[in-house]
């Protein structure tokens, strides 16, 4: 039998019993990247749960506490806009005609109450275990069962276009420049948050909205809807009603060009 080199005998060199082995290399390698992620880890959790989401929950109490500040902001500007008003009846110089003019363009710019016959139209959301409700419709998904930016957009106009006089969202009186805005599930207007259900009271002829309502193609899809999935969807007559007026800031922000 042939004893060569490459024999596994005791007779194999020195560098043969200690070939290179690229297996623990890489073992090696591996349990180092593992020790750096879980260092890093730990530098970032400072000692707490990295999957918690108290972070989330400061953020909606820190929206939720700036909504109530600019709540009272709102109140406390009303107060002294109607001083500044008192102080300035007493001795404007302007003759009844120009005060009776100053007084039609408050009434249009929405900055005074609004008294009349009214309507409101209340949405909510569907139950979370909402089913559908007639064959041939496939379960909801999460988005079938909340209201949508849209849905209060649809109910606004067409107030609107029925000559709708004054419109409330919730406890704020819309004027040109309102947003109907919704972030997740909740109402975001004139910086301040609202929850559902949501209540939007109009002043005008009771029968000419409540006929533009129903005409409207976006809030016929929503009652698709509400007939299938459950969502929330209520008309009523309010006789006669007052609306708040604006009492929020009317100076426009826009964006400017750098220099």
């Amino acid at each position: 039998m042939s004893n060569s080199a490459d024999s596994p005998g005791t007779g194999s060199s020195p560098a043969r019993r200690r070939r290179f082995r690229p297996v623990r290399v890489l073992t090696a390698a591996v349990f180092a990247l593992a020790g750096l992620i879980f260092f890093i880890s730990f530098d970032t959790a400072k000692g707490t749960d990295i999957r918690t989401d108290a972070s989330l929950l400061k953020l909606s109490d820190l929206i939720h506490e700036r909504s109530l500040e600019n709540g009272r902001r709102e109140e406390s500007n009303a107060g002294l806009r109607g001083d500044i008003e008192s102080l300035a009846e007493r001795d404007d110089g302007r003759s009844k005609s120009q005060d009776d003019e100053l007084a039609a363009l408050e009434e249009k710019a929405g900055t005074q109450k609004l008294t009349g016959e009214a309507i409101s139209v209340t949405l909510d959301d569907a139950p979370p275990d909402a089913t559908a409700k007639l064959p041939g419709y496939p379960e909801p998904q999460p988005d079938y069962l909340v209201i949508h930016q849209q849905d209060l957009q649809a109910v606004v106009n067409a107030l609107w276009q029925g000559g709708a006089e004054g419109i409330k969202v919730m406890d704020q009186r819309l004027i040109s420049t309102s947003a109907v805005r919704c972030v997740g599930n909740t109402l975001i207007l004139q910086g301040r948050v609202y929850s559902p259900p949501y209540k939007i009271q109009a002043v005008g002829d009771p029968e000419r909205l409540k006929e533009t309502l129903a005409a409207s193609p976006a809030i016929q899809n929503y009652m698709v809807y509400v007939n299938v999935y459950g969502l929330g969807w209520k008309v009523e007559e309010d006789g006669r009603a007052t609306l708040p007026g604006y009492s929020g800031t009317a100076d426009l922000h826009y964006a400017r060009p750098v220099d």
